[in-house]
């Protein structure tokens, strides 16, 4: 409902992972039936169903190669009109993933893939492997994204040690068209919904995987869940003046770092993981580590939850300052990537 309202401004995009989920569809039906097909329909990770039109078909004896252009909707995606590809062979059984041109390779450790990995994260591999399975066979995929290599040093990619190239990312396979005013009215517009419904409690998350965790452990119903995104202080401070009995904050450990040091936009571009202030949290023997670490995800497989516990407990109270006298009840829960919840304050 408030992504619908969002969305009527802001025309929304689609992942890289998306792409290439759809362009390893292609090339793989082309390879068992001969065929390209044009449009190409895939499912994304919530069910919905998008379709892809080709940009690029080749055929080799033993190979076939798919392309799409990536549309990033009104987001200001450095890959938006980028030629994301699929070369796909066929093998007997599994999946193999491979970095073509333009795609990096993961070098330090943090991150959700393996050191020496392509830089294709885990929802979108998933999506093609998906793909595969239905076709009943086996592949080997290689992604790549003529340019990429350019592209990246415009993102954050160098510094986290991802190198040659982009990332194919993506956790729902849509890119909803960021603009910090209609986020943030449709934060308050949703606050507006609850109250309206008598709802006592509300949720606000970072991103899919804490919402779907938050969710689910408080049995809460969708109207209760505030699409908050980066912007927790629009929710706080709006909810400073328009008050709910309860609110969930939820998010990754990264994130809610940022919210515990104070930041109230917890977007990459706007705020960073202050990593000297990780390093005063943690056992003396582990603070140069720390302050050396590659991510923040790398600073909590060094110093394990008992640190994430301590961040969720910063970070409310930095929630409950901006709240201030506010009737609201407040708590942080930390998630891991697989959605598991490993920190709650309350």
């Amino acid at each position: 409902m408030l992504r619908e309202k969002t969305q009527q401004t802001l025309r929304r995009g689609w992942t890289t992972g998306a792409c290439a989920t759809a362009a390893t569809k292609a090339a793989l039906t082309a390879l068992l039936t001969g065929r390209f097909p044009d449009p190409v329909d895939i499912v994304l990770p919530k069910g919905e169903r998008a379709s892809f039109a080709l940009a690029r078909e080749e055929r080799g004896a033993d190979w076939a190669r798919a392309g799409i252009i990536k549309d990033a909707g009104d987001d200001p995606d450095v890959t938006h009109g980028a030629l994301v590809q699929a070369t796909v062979r066929l093998r007997n059984n599994g999946v193999v993933f491979k970095a073509g041109e333009g795609v990096g390779t993961v070098t330090r450790p943090g991150l959700p893939i393996a050191v020496g990995e392509p830089a294709i994260n885990p929802v979108p591999r998933q999506m093609m492997a998906q793909v595969v399975a239905d076709l009943g066979t086996g592949a080997e995929i290689e992604i790549s994204i003529p340019g990429g290599a350019a592209l990246a040093e415009k993102t954050w990619n160098p510094r986290l040690g991802i190198v040659g190239g982009l990332s194919i990312l993506g956790t729902t396979g849509i890119v909803n068209p960021f603009s910090c005013a209609a986020w943030i009215a449709s934060i308050h517009r949703g606050i507006d919904v609850a109250r309206a419904m008598g709802l006592t409690h509300v949720a606000g998350c970072t991103g899919s995987t804490s919402e779907d965790a938050v969710r689910a452990h408080f049995g809460l119903p969708l109207e209760a869940m505030l699409d908050m995104g980066d912007f927790a202080g629009g929710v706080l401070k709006y909810l400073r003046l328009h008050p709910v009995p309860r609110l969930t904050i939820g998010g990754g450990f990264g994130k809610i770092s940022k919210l515990a040091q104070g930041a109230m936009d917890l977007h990459s571009g706007r705020s960073q993981v202050d990593f000297d202030w990780l390093a005063a949290r943690v056992p003396e023997n582990l603070r140069n580590t720390v302050r050396n670490a590659n991510t923040a995800q790398h600073v909590l497989e060094l110093a394990g939850e008992a640190l994430a516990q301590q961040v969720a407990e910063e970070a409310l109270g930095q929630a409950r300052a901006v709240l201030g006298s506010a009737p609201v009840v407040a708590d942080i829960i930390i998630t891991d990537r697989a959605g598991r919840i490993i920190a709650h304050a309350t």
